[in-house]
């Protein structure tokens, strides 16, 4: 039997005694990060949270199996918080509609939720009224029911069926007030607790996924008391993408005891946690990098290049690709290299009859 079927359903219990321990590591590595980050200048931490947000914003996209141009997105972004960055590009709707969803989850976090602002949400997540080909009820809790199905036509095997349409109008309701009036439960469990809730209700036609996920980050944005992002939970999720829906389909058949899901929950944050310090360090060698050259002349088309670079680029850097990106020729691209390559930047690497470059 599924969850929401029980008598008083949202009544959540867990064993504190097993997430005692997790749970100090946690906050532990949080004040860890975020002094960290504070001990630095402004200029990194405001790189360091664009990279986080970028990332966040395409993990979640990518958990649904959407693929999102990542200049776009750090361009996206950028523009809204008003930072000056290198390279901007121009943004597609749904590009700008996930940033404008996930920005307002972060920055604005000490505001209530309420249905209008999650109805916000979804607008901004389909501005067109469709996902994908299929047209869908935008801005509104669905009128129909919902199942999470995978398998071929007539072997269909149902993972989760959410509580019916008609009580969604209820769910959300009670799902709000506890979420804007618990004062008690400490924000990181509150955070896995909202996490389970929302999902389990699936309150909208498409979509629910990510609005999970954005809420998730409004409540870990106030347990740290910051809107600035130094760590991704919707990376380390893509990750751990199929545990995540085994411990969620499990959770949702079980009884109101949640123990496993937040235990779950707090493992894969204390691992998001530890592998941002991966991300950090490597904002630190792009600082210290652009620190040695502060007085190396190079043109705009030459600083683009040597940030796509340090941000880690896909694939190898040749002299054609090097044309294509920055739009010019490939005599004014392989001068550029060369120039690098003279100034001890860029060192030419052969595989056969192919040369790429990389930051020496």
């Amino acid at each position: 039997m599924f969850i929401h079927r029980h008598t008083d359903w949202n009544n959540f219990t867990w064993d504190n005694a097993r997430l005692t321990s997790l749970l100090g590591n946690v906050r532990y590595l949080q004040g860890k990060i975020l002094g960290r980050m504070e001990s630095l200048g402004f200029s990194l931490r405001e790189e360091a949270m664009l990279t986080t947000l970028t990332l966040d914003v395409l993990k979640s996209t990518e958990i649904e199996g959407e693929i999102l141009n990542r200049e776009q997105v750090r361009s996206s972004i950028a523009r809204r918080l008003g930072m000056e960055i290198g390279g901007v590009v121009a943004s597609s709707r749904n590009v700008d509609g996930v940033v404008e969803m996930m920005l307002d989850a972060t920055q604005n976090y000490q505001s209530p939720l309420t249905e209008e602002r999650l109805f916000g949400w979804h607008a901004a997540l389909f501005p067109t009224g469709y996902s994908g080909m299929y047209k869908i009820e935008v801005a509104q809790y669905r009128t129909g029911d919902m199942q999470v199905v995978s398998g071929a036509m007539g072997k269909e095997k149902i993972h989760y069926q959410a509580p019916d349409a008609k009580s969604v109008q209820k769910e959300m309701s009670i799902f709000l007030n506890w979420l804007n009036n618990n004062k008690s439960t400490d924000p990181v469990i509150k955070a896995a607790i909202a996490h389970f809730w929302f999902v389990t209700i699936h309150p909208f036609d498409d979509g629910n996924g990510r609005i999970t996920r954005a809420i998730t980050d409004m409540l870990l944005a106030r347990s740290d008391r910051t809107s600035q992002r130094f760590y991704s939970m919707s990376n380390q999720i893509l990750s751990e993408r199929k545990i995540y829906y085994k411990i969620l389909e499990r959770s949702q058949r079980g009884n109101k005891d949640i123990t496993e899901w937040l235990n779950w929950f707090l493992s894969c944050l204390e691992r998001a946690l530890t592998n941002t310090e991966e991300l950090l360090n490597s904002i630190l060698i792009k600082a210290r990098f652009w620190e040695s050259h502060t007085l190396t002349i190079l043109n705009e088309r030459q600083k683009i290049m040597l940030n796509k670079l340090l941000d880690g680029f896909d694939g190898k850097l040749t002299s054609s690709k090097w044309a294509k990106i920055t739009k010019t020729s490939s005599d004014t691209a392989l001068r550029d290299i060369q120039d690098l390559v003279l100034k001890g930047i860029l060192r030419k690497e052969s595989q056969g009859a192919n040369t790429n470059y990389v930051i020496n």
